[in-house]
């Protein structure tokens, strides 16, 4: 029973970040029917965003939760900035043209951020501090059941922005924007909705959550490098299509469905078909509920 409380636990704090991607999927996609699969890179963008501030603002001398807010905060600011300025160059002048050219951009991006972030910050693998809450040495043990501390604050804040997310999409004035846009661009602009900057908007919100993301992977696994943000981002993709692409809640779902399906996998079966799981999903779903778990089917006139 504690073997099996611990692989829920893992499961748990991995789809949680999986959710915080896979969010920007599904809000982009919404909004745009877009896959920006240069999103994975924005969430690598987050975690060195995150190093650097904590290195920079030496914020591992003052320990706390204060410390981490202020990285978690100037990885979001730069995640979302990033985002901006690649729908503003790269996705905005295109997005009358066919989808697959929009789709090839998306590729582009992805393989861009890549080789610049080698470029920036080099290729070998970097260390994330981890000193910046204190928490060496705080596991908490149950028989054979060990919670990582920094597990259960990565999942706790995840769900705190899950939430926050949540309250902008169905609370606020931009959340009804954007459900606007997403339902019909051309009479939410009738509507005089801003669809320009509403797009915008949610690039940046979905580029946010994946920096967050970023760091809160950094902190559990302290190892970062330009190309990390390859396979998660794959399968934060794959945990939006599961959800139902489009689908806010659907992502979440996704995400943590993915997330126990292979903590399971690794622990009771195979562990090296770990990657091979997520597009094995992909492609079930994609035959037999291609809309997914909660998304609707829509019919298109082409």
């Amino acid at each position: 029973m504690d073997q099996f409380l611990q692989h829920v636990i893992n499961a748990l704090s991995l789809g949680s970040i999986y959710a915080l991607i896979a969010l920007g999927y599904t809000m982009v996609f919404g909004v745009l029917q877009l896959i920006n699969f240069a999103h994975g890179e924005i969430y690598m963008l987050g975690a060195f965003t995150g190093m650097y501030t904590i290195r920079w603002l030496r914020l591992e001398e003052h320990p706390g939760i204060g410390s981490l807010i202020i990285a978690l905060i100037a990885a979001m600011a730069a995640s979302a900035t990033a985002g901006f300025v690649i729908e503003r160059l790269a996705y905005r002048p295109l997005r009358k043209s066919p989808r697959i050219n929009l789709l090839i951009t998306a590729v582009g991006v992805s393989l861009f951020l890549q080789y610049t972030g080698q470029l920036i910050f080099g290729s070998d693998p970097q260390f994330f501090p981890t000193g910046i809450l204190e928490l060496e040495g705080y596991n908490w043990s149950y028989g054979d059941l060990v919670i990582e501390p920094m597990q259960i604050v990565a999942l706790v804040l995840a769900l705190i922005l899950m939430v926050v997310l949540q309250y902008i999409i169905f609370r606020t004035r931009l959340g009804r924007a954007m459900r606007a846009v997403s339902f019909n661009h051309d009479l939410a602009s009738l509507m005089g909705i801003p669809t320009n900057q509403i797009i915008s908007a949610t690039f940046m919100l979905g580029s946010a959550l994946a920096g967050a993301a970023g760091v809160l992977v950094g902190l559990i696994y302290p190892k970062i490098d330009p190309l990390m943000g390859t396979m998660p981002g794959l399968k934060a993709f794959v945990a939006a299509v599961l959800g139902g692409i489009g689908n806010v809640t659907g992502a979440v779902l996704g995400a943590f469905t993915l997330g126990l399906a292979e903590e399971f996998l690794v622990g009771y079966w195979v562990p090296t078909y770990r990657d091979a799981l997520a597009f094995g999903i992909l492609i079930l779903i994609l035959l037999f509920k291609p809309s997914g778990l909660l998304g609707v089917h829509r019919a298109e006139k082409v």
